[in-house]
């Protein structure tokens, strides 16, 4: 599975939007779905990945937990 990890700051707000700063790039990303104490300058890991390599990750750690919650019975 391979995942794409960017690291970015928040530039500014403009109206709904965030302006994420990534090298020379920007990213406009909701504010409503940015973590609660996000802030301008603050800065933010973004994970990206296909859908099908998402619900591959949700389907390991669902097996990983299922195990573990099985090992203490």
């Amino acid at each position: 599975m391979k995942k794409a990890v960017l690291k970015v700051v928040i530039d500014r707000f403009e109206g709904i939007y965030a302006v994420l700063r990534y090298e020379k790039d920007e990213i406009l990303w909701p504010k409503k779905q940015l973590p609660t104490e996000a802030h301008e300058g603050g800065s933010l890991v973004l994970s990206v990945m296909t859908d099908k390599d998402a619900e591959k990750e949700r389907g390991e750690l669902a097996k990983a937990i299922l195990n573990e919650l099985l090992k203490k019975e």
